[in-house]
């Protein structure tokens, strides 16, 4: 079933079995409210089984520095603004990834990873990334880092 996320009431839905759902959501939110404001785009999600592709196509590009992650995806999304095409994946332990891929442009291509207020550091990415803190009034604190994309995708 396919979600529209409200950023205005936060909500778990999708998100239930996550240990830290009420903060996942909220971080799910704060995208939604980012893409809304900036292209005027309404965030879609679909439960992860029927997003296989998109979760894939994330997975490969996260090859390309040796992470596998561990956790359960929950949701995933991809859409194009702009020139950029987007994915994004929401996982159980409440991390989300999102890919940032410039259609014409190969030097503004990037994977980013943000951890839900409470989670802990995923171990496969532990020892691979330093995390910087920001807050949100959706999401309370979150906590991000990213890698760019060398190869194509």
């Amino acid at each position: 079933m396919t979600y529209a996320v409200d950023f205005k009431t936060v909500s778990t839905v999708g998100l239930e079995s996550s240990p830290v759902a009420d903060a996942l959501a909220g971080l799910r939110a704060n995208e939604a409210r980012y893409f809304k404001n900036k292209y005027d785009h309404v965030f879609t999600v679909e439960p992860a089984s029927k997003e296989k592709s998109t979760i894939e196509w994330v997975n490969r590009i996260l090859a390309e520095r040796d992470i596998v992650i561990a956790s359960q995806p929950l949701e995933a999304t991809a859409f194009q603004v702009e020139n950029i095409r987007m994915a994004y994946v929401f996982y159980e332990n409440g991390l989300s990834i999102n890919v940032m891929y410039t259609i014409d442009d190969d030097s503004k291509r990037a994977v980013g990873f943000k951890l839900s207020d409470g989670m802990e550091v995923p171990p496969e990415l532990a020892s691979k990334f330093k995390f910087a803190r920001q807050k949100s009034k959706l999401a309370g604190t979150i906590r991000g880092s990213y890698f760019v994309i060398k190869g194509e995708y």
